[in-house]
C-alpha cells in the first residue's frame, strides 16, 4: 500500500509516543489519571483552578522532561522529506514531530502545543522557561505581559473550543490522501477521530497500526497490531 500510494497522511495519537517515554492517557498506572487536565471553563472561572492547573502541567512536564523522537516520528519524518507525504495531522501535544525534523507548516495540531503557553486574550506567545520559575516563588497563575489576560499552556483543553484553522487543514489533508496511516491513536477522541472515516470515504486505503484494537478497525483495509515504532521502523 506503501509502494503503491503517492499521498501519504499520518494521523497520530499517544501511542506514537511512548516508546519515548512520554505516558498515554488510557494505559494503567498512567499519571495522567494522577494529573488530569483541568476543564476549560473551570480554568477560565477560578484562580484556584488556574494554579492547580499549572501545578499540574508542570508535574507532567517532568514525566517526560528530556523525551526525543523515536523510529515512528523518523519514519513519518522522513514520508515528508521524502516527498511522499505532504503533511500529518497529530492528537499529540509533545512537540516530538517538530524534534523529528518536520517542519511546522507540514503539522496539524488538532490539540494544541504543550511546549509553550498563549493568553486568552490576546494571543501573546508565552515561554514555558519563564513562567515556571514565577509560578514556582509566587505560587500565582501567569497573567499576561501584554494585556494583563489569563495565560494557558497551548493546549486545547476539555470544553474548549477546537481550532477552527487546524481542523480545515486537517480536512484538507486527509481529502488529499490516497493513503491514510493511523498511528498510535485509540480513534475514541472526536471530532478529531472523524478524520479517518473521512479518508476512507473519500476512497483512501486506511491503516490502523496500534497495540489495542479501535472502533475503526473493522473499516481499515489494514489493521496492525504491533508497537508504533518496530512497524514503522523499516521506513525510517
Amino acid at each position: 500500500m506503501l509502494d503503491c500510494a503517492s499521498v501519504i497522511v499520518g494521523f497520530t495519537g499517544a501511542g506514537i509516543s511512548t516508546e519515548s517515554g512520554v505516558p498515554d492517557f488510557r494505559s494503567p498506572g498512567s499519571p495522567w489519571m494522577v494529573n488530569k487536565p483541568i476543564p476549560f471553563d473551570a480554568f477560565v472561572r477560578s484562580r484556584a483552578a488556574r494554579i492547580e492547573a499549572w501545578r499540574r502541567k508542570f508535574t507532567m512536564d517532568d514525566h517526560f522532561a528530556g523525551a526525543g523522537p523515536n523510529r515512528g516520528h523518523r519514519a513519518l519524518a522522513r514520508l515528508i522529506a521524502d516527498g511522499r507525504s505532504p503533511g500529518l495531522i497529530t492528537q499529540n501535544i509533545d512537540n516530538l514531530h517538530q524534534a523529528s525534523g518536520i517542519p511546522d507548516d507540514r503539522i496539524v495540531e488538532l490539540h494544541g502545543n504543550g511546549t509553550y503557553a498563549t493568553c486568552l486574550t490576546c494571543g501573546w506567545r508565552h515561554e514555558l522557561a519563564a513562567i515556571r520559575p514565577a509560578f514556582e516563588a509566587s505560587g500565582e497563575p501567569p497573567s499576561c505581559i501584554m494585556c494583563g489576560g489569563v495565560v494557558k499552556s497551548a493546549t486545547i483543553s476539555f470544553g474548549q473550543a477546537m481550532p477552527q484553522a487546524q481542523m480545515l487543514r486537517a480536512h484538507d489533508l486527509t481529502m488529499r490522501a490516497d493513503l491514510f496511516l493511523v498511528a498510535g491513536s485509540s480513534l475514541v477522541v472526536f471530532p478529531a477521530a472523524t478524520f479517518p472515516v473521512i479518508a476512507k470515504r473519500n476512497g483512501a486505503k486506511l491503516v490502523i497500526i496500534n497495540r489495542e484494537p479501535t472502533e475503526q478497525d473493522v473499516i481499515a483495509d489494514l489493521v496492525v497490531r504491533a508497537e508504533i515504532g518496530a512497524a514503522l521502523a523499516p521506513l525510517a
